[in-house]
């Protein structure tokens, strides 16, 4: 099926990385406008035909997510009366998606309403990344090609030596075990749980440490570090359990409240994330490694636009290509 021309657009989330991908792609950025009015509402200008193109719209919705969220949605918008082909919601960072369930009474599922709310706008298709939980994707009625950050994360690890016998890949919860197995997998090292129990949001009270980490480099794998308690926690656990270093590595950095002054106190030698929030100068610190995400999204956008498969992208290489020293 003809698509039509490809065009990338970016809202106001994170422009540095809809660059890297557009220059990934050969393409230049859509020309659109993304403003506010004096009120403080949205405001978006396509200055340029869409009529039957294919627009992929680059635009996670970290905080202030309210905002980036809004903005997704007028660009949707925008297009589609535009008459644009087909609408492509590119969500490096899927904002609202820890509330996926009911867990007490009265609570919402937010991850639900978002999701209703861009498919609601007139997206056709939803691209992400390392999804908070997987069963988000059925939270759409429309097709979602789901990208995770793991093969970077294994790839970078790999060629600082976090391999083999003396690394360990540690998951600070019973729900990151399977990420935590695949990039364990994926260096060939050992796989450590870190039990815990959660009180309430955002404070995490660790119980257990199920493996052996004494004398071996601990790498905790999250997908997201929001306050930085658990990880910051699970580092102190590991270090009294013996471990010869501890490193963090998560998809996105969300990096609220105390997070900076926990990881800049914390045990760990190494923090590595990847660049689908963008983080500023205030929330950078020597220790901190960013791997950027743009190739991985170019190759899937320019997949999705030619009615390829998108999972080819994401095959395993060989262990002997996947080394990098």
């Amino acid at each position: 099926m003809d698509h039509g021309e490809m065009i990338v657009f970016s809202g106001n989330a994170n422009r540095p990385l809809a660059e890297a991908v557009a220059a990934a792609l050969h393409v230049e950025l859509g020309d659109a406008d993304v403003s506010r009015f004096s009120d403080g509402e949205v405001h978006v200008e396509i200055n340029e035909s869409v009529r039957g193109a294919d627009c992929f719209i680059i635009q996670p919705t970290c905080p202030p997510a309210d905002a980036h969220l809004m903005e997704l949605l007028v660009m949707i918008d925008a297009l589609r009366r535009g008459s644009a082909g087909r609408i492509v919601a590119v969500l490096p960072y899927y904002g609202y998606a820890r509330q996926d369930r009911k867990v007490r009474g009265r609570e919402p599922i937010t991850a639900k309403l978002v999701a209703n709310l861009i498919t609601a706008a007139g997206a056709d298709r939803v691209l992400a990344m390392d999804l908070h939980a997987d069963q988000i994707q059925g939270f759409f009625d429309l097709p979602v090609d789901h990208l995770p950050a793991r093969r970077i994360i294994a790839d970078y690890l790999i060629s600082e030596g976090y391999c083999g016998e003396s690394t360990v890949i540690v998951s600070p919860d019973v729900g990151g075990v399977n990420d935590a197995r695949i990039v364990a997998d994926e260096c060939d090292a050992g796989l450590v749980i870190i039990a815990k129990r959660r009180r309430v949001a955002n404070q995490v009270e660790a119980i257990e440490v199920i493996g052996e980490v004494e004398g071996k480099r601990a790498i905790l794998i999250d997908d997201m570090v929001d306050t930085a308690g658990t990880i910051c926690l699970g580092a102190e656990l590991l270090m009294a359990r013996g471990a010869a270093e501890v490193c963090c590595a998560a998809t996105h950095a969300v990096l609220s409240g105390p997070a900076i002054q926990r990881l800049r106190d914390s045990a760990f030698t190494r923090a590595i994330f990847t660049d689908t929030i963008p983080l500023t100068a205030h929330n950078r610190l020597e220790k901190m490694t960013i791997l950027t995400v743009a190739d991985l999204f170019a190759d899937a956008i320019d997949r999705i636009h030619c009615d390829e498969s998108v999972s080819l992208c994401l095959a395993r290489r060989p262990a002997r290509q996947r080394r990098m020293f």
